[in-house]
């Protein structure tokens, strides 16, 4: 690793780490290509239970999105390695350079001991995946069932209203077209209109409550909204059955 140890007259020696620092930018930007791959893998993987294709593939998909989440983990405790490194460098301030790699090697091995499954549950993208997932296959899964057993039609049309409902924007009590999901409460808006809200009371420097009726979360803010994709997919899924419906 880069390192150069300099000296001022009446002080005690130091290290200038622009290269190392130079490089961790560069692996950051790394970071961004796994972030895509996973949203790839993720958009894939929701095309696949659209397409009601085999279940295979879909869990290719779901070990692709294992591998990312490792390399992220990996990535994140070599970034945090050398920044530790660096700043213990910095706080000891030595004479002489120490090295640097052994010591990023051991800091690396210790946060990797430390490793476990639960680890997947801080990775908001994994997470997000298997959630958005699970809700899309259930959406298909009702109606596999219901043709299964042949429920009767009336069952059929209350199982499809209560899907509409969830598809209804609570603040503009229309049916959504760009859904987002509050990952505090779960409840799900119209993008614009929950970040309208949210601007709005930010301004006035109030804080924005989850408009939807009995939910206690009163705090809403702008980075708690992720996208709602399996939503989105469910409420265009609606529309074409209705429009091959009345063709």
């Amino acid at each position: 690793m880069p390192g150069r140890a300099s000296s001022s007259s009446g002080s005690t020696g130091f290290i200038s780490f622009s290269g190392i620092e130079s490089a961790l930018s560069s692996l950051k930007n790394f970071q961004t290509c796994i972030s895509s791959g996973m949203d790839t893998a993720s958009s894939v993987a929701l095309d696949l239970v659209e397409t009601q294709t085999e279940v295979s593939s879909e869990y290719s998909m779901d070990k692709a999105m294992v591998e990312f989440a490792i390399m992220d983990r990996e990535l994140n405790h070599y970034l945090k390695a050398v920044q530790s490194t660096i700043n213990h460098v910095k706080e000891e301030r030595p004479e002489k350079i120490p090295d640097l790699k052994l010591l990023v090697e051991e800091k690396f091995l210790a946060l990797q001991n430390e490793n476990s499954e639960a680890d997947f549950q801080n990775n908001e993208k994994f997470v997000q995946f298997k959630q958005q997932l699970k809700e899309l296959k259930k959406q298909y899964g009702l109606q596999a069932d219901r043709e299964a057993d042949g429920t009767e039609g009336v069952d059929e049309d209350m199982i499809v209203t209560q899907s509409q409902t969830n598809f209804i924007c609570p603040i503009t009590q229309l049916e959504m077209k760009k859904p987002v999901k509050n990952k505090v409460c779960g409840h799900t808006y119209e993008e614009e209109a929950i970040v309208r809200m949210i601007e709005s009371k930010h301004k006035r420097k109030k804080k924005a409550c989850c408009p939807k009726i009995g939910c206690s979360h009163t705090d809403v803010r702008l980075s708690d909204l992720i996208q709602d994709e399996a939503l989105r997919r469910a409420i265009e899924s609606h529309h074409k059955k209705k429009h091959r419906q009345s063709d």
